[in-house]
């Protein structure tokens, strides 16, 4: 990877855009494939593998090819009079070789829309796919290999024990998706060759409903968002927080809107996923004794099967809300005034995203700059990260560093300055001695043209 860097020749336009098409084809041909590697992995649905993993992936491809020209054109610098005879500008530059480190969640979507990304800033990437989805993963393997420069791009298969060996690698970036605590480990073994990290983390997303919400609506919505992939969604809202009035009216919506996503029995239901181990069902099985069960409940656990659930009568002190909960779980909260919830939502750091069901402008504005996250959506969930203009990452404990779309070029690019300054002319009175005449004029010169 480091020699095939050293020729320069993925800096070049056309190696970028080879590379962005070779995956677009992948995507294309494969697409059946792939889905079928998620179905075997976790039970999700065809569509559901369009919507929210190859399509994505496809539009970021895309997105990219249509400004890749754009992305890499050099930013002229306009220059202060005394630098004249001289040009200067900012060109960004491939970081080097980078390192990816998918999550199982998504498999194809965090593999790859980094990817994109990293190859549309001219980076050679090693990727490194979950070992908890291994028929994508393997897949995943294959197709690279076929579609992709094998000299530049590889994926690496396995566990903890191949993951740490690829962390004592020199990397020029290491981008991880995934836990808190993994993500300390990898920040903690980055340190020690200094090697820039870009941390897409978790946390808990809060999900505030006012009164005067359309509860319709926002049910329908928040049903979606939170039982997609079976709540194996690091963005999904984690609790729902619902003003007093209108609490006993949203939780029968809830119950219409999971009925009529997944019928009245979800196990049965083609479009709705498994848990992806025995050990994540385990932990899930373990926040499911807080409160009252309000909605759903069921569990099987050689399917991996967990029914969407709604848990009502939660204290701020349940294990359900200490944690992300990351699965089909939606703990529900009551308060009186915004801020009464706003002081429920600041006992969890920094969330990912946060979401709030409201018309009233106020309210958003108070929410807005009162709470800390990586991105902030109103009367809808999730869609923050799927518009490809804008920058998705967390803050804080939910993760530093953007991608998608410009952002992500920009996350694997450096910038560097470049000042090309003539031989000619060459005044002396640049150089010493400085008498105080001469100081005089040369500080007035700087004082009155520094702009």
């Amino acid at each position: 990877m480091r020699s095939t860097f050293q020729t320069g020749r993925t800096s070049e336009y056309a190696w970028r855009r080879s590379q962005l098409t070779a995956l677009q084809r992948f995507l294309a041909e494969r697409g059946n494939d792939l889905a079928e590697a998620l179905r075997l992995d976790f039970g999700k649905s065809p569509a559901e593998t369009f919507f929210t993993e190859t399509a994505f992936v496809g539009g970021e491809v895309r997105h990219a090819l249509r400004n890749l020209r754009k992305w890499m054109m050099p930013e002229r610098v306009r220059l202060p009079l005394h630098y004249r005879f001289g040009r200067a500008r900012v060109e960004t530059w491939p970081l080097g070789v980078v390192l990816v480190i998918g999550a199982w969640n998504y498999p194809i979507n965090t593999c790859l829309a980094p990817l994109v990304s990293a190859l549309a800033a001219g980076n050679c990437v090693v990727l490194k796919p979950s070992e908890q989805a291994p028929h994508t993963s393997r897949l995943l393997v294959e197709g690279i290999a076929k579609y992709l420069d094998d000299s530049a791009v590889e994926v690496v298969e396995g566990g903890a024990e191949e993951a740490r060996a690829l962390l004592r690698e020199p990397f020029d970036c290491i981008f991880y998706t995934g836990s808190r605590r993994v993500g300390r480990e990898i920040m903690l073994a980055a340190s020690e060759k200094l090697t820039p990290v870009i941390l897409e983390l978790g946390g808990k997303c809060p999900c505030i409903v006012e009164k005067n919400a359309n509860l319709r609506a926002a049910a329908r919505r928040i049903a979606w968002a939170k039982f997609l992939n079976a709540g194996q969604t690091c963005i999904a809202p984690d609790y729902l927080l619902v003003h007093r009035d209108v609490a006993d009216e949203l939780l029968p919506e809830l119950k219409t809107a999971i009925g009529t996503l997944y019928g009245p029995d979800p196990e049965r239901s083609a479009d709705y996923a498994r848990i992806v181990s025995h050990r994540h069902f385990d932990r899930l099985e373990s926040l499911m004794h807080a409160g009252k069960t309000a909605v759903g409940g069921e569990r099987e656990r050689n399917a991996r099967y967990i029914a969407p659930t709604i848990l009502t009568n939660i204290s701020p002190e349940d294990a359900v809300m200490k944690e992300e909960i990351f699965g089909p779980i939606l703990p529900v909260l009551t308060y009186g005034t915004i801020d009464d919830a706003l002081s429920i939502v600041s006992r969890n750091p920094d969330p990912l995203a946060v979401y709030l069901f409201t018309p009233d402008n106020v309210v958003i504005e108070k929410v807005k700059g009162s709470v800390r996250s990586g991105g902030f959506c109103i009367n809808d969930l999730l869609f923050q990260s799927a518009i490809h203009g804008l920058p998705f990452g967390g803050t804080g404990q939910s993760g530093f560093g953007r991608y998608h779309g410009r952002a992500g070029f920009d996350a694997f690019s450096y910038r560097r300055s470049v000042f090309h300054h003539s031989i000619f002319p060459d005044p002396s009175l640049r150089y010493p001695p400085y008498g105080p005449a001469k100081f005089a004029f040369l500080r007035k010169i700087v004082e009155m043209f520094d702009t």
